[in-house]
């Protein structure tokens, strides 16, 4: 199993309606600051081939979002995207507080990238840069990739709700994932850190889903704002897409729209040769590397260790 990092320090925030989210910091605490967060359903521990590395040259901060990953999960408390945008406000002003002020740059898949758009968009420039992973963003009105939009949304949200909720280990969950054939792409390490990280002990008879499979489904369903495209134009922060490759033959709408937005609107963007939606745990290494020229350009400069 790979060896997982034991962080510097670990905020325990309590949102307005009692859920908690663990924020981790990681990496160089004098260097500029990097935060990540994950996909609907997954959890920012089963990327850690992508973020790991990145702890050798800026300060880290992972956390995943409410009722997913390392934080409790509870039907009583909200789970929708205004909440969501919510909580990443009060993450943001508790980094503030808690690990002080500098330069940060978001880093955020999917689910989270769409997040910090309308994070964005809803309170202003909090970050110095957004760069942004395959973000499942919903087309414009009258683009033609609507349809396909709406097909793929409805049925992510019936697969989640299929999904099996209880594992007598992760390492059968890990075997299970390896099955998929969606997740070919993965680096080997990744379904064993994805299984654990989306996995949490129920008792001693076993495993179930950290992020309960209903709560999934919920958000696959609401991800259906039009308007976000043509606000892009106007956020006040520099963003670039990465999105996965959109000539691969199982190219999802994510990547196709991603591509389309690029040619409409002045934003940076850039595919990833041969990957799906989960690129950054596919291609860890070419990913960290678009992201660091991204941040670079945008003089946002890594530091060396001592």
């Amino acid at each position: 199993m790979t060896a997982f990092p034991d962080p510097h320090r670990t905020l325990e925030l309590r949102m307005a309606d009692g859920a908690v989210i663990l924020v981790r910091q990681y990496g160089l605490i004098d260097a500029p600051r990097l935060v990540l967060s994950h996909g609907n359903g997954l959890a920012i521990d089963g990327y850690l081939p992508f973020w790991n590395p990145l702890c050798d040259r800026y300060e880290v901060i992972v956390f995943d979002f409410r009722q997913h990953g390392r934080n409790p999960s509870n039907p009583e408390w909200a789970h929708d995207w205004p909440t969501l945008v919510g909580d990443m406000e009060r993450v943001w002003q508790e980094l503030q507080a808690g690990f002080g002020r500098k330069p940060t740059a978001g880093v955020f898949h999917s689910m989270a990238a769409i997040c910090a758009i309308l994070h964005t968009l809803d309170y202003g420039a909090r970050w110095d840069l957004l760069a942004l992973f395959d973000p499942p963003f919903f087309a414009r009105d009258g683009h033609p990739l609507r349809a396909l939009n709406q097909s793929a949304k409805f049925d992510l949200a019936a697969r989640a709700r299929r999904r099996r909720e209880f594992y007598n280990s992760p390492e059968e969950f890990a075997r299970q994932l390896r099955g998929v054939p969606a997740f070919r792409r993965w680096v080997p390490e990744a379904f064993e850190l994805m299984a654990r990280a989306t996995l949490r002990r129920q008792d001693s008879s076993g495993w179930t889903l950290a992020c309960p499979r209903e709560l999934e489904a919920r958000i696959f369903e609401a991800t259906a704002d039009p308007t976000i495209w043509p606000r892009m134009a106007r956020l006040p922060v520099p963003v670039e897409l990465f999105c996965a490759d959109p000539g691969a033959e199982d190219a999802g709408p994510p990547a196709l729209i991603g591509q389309a937005m690029a040619v409409e609107l002045p934003i940076e963007y850039e595919s990833i040769a041969d990957t799906s939606h989960f690129l950054q745990i596919e291609r860890p290494a070419e990913c960290r590397r678009a992201v660091e020229a991204f941040l670079l350009r945008h003089g946002f400069p890594s530091r060396q260790p001592r």
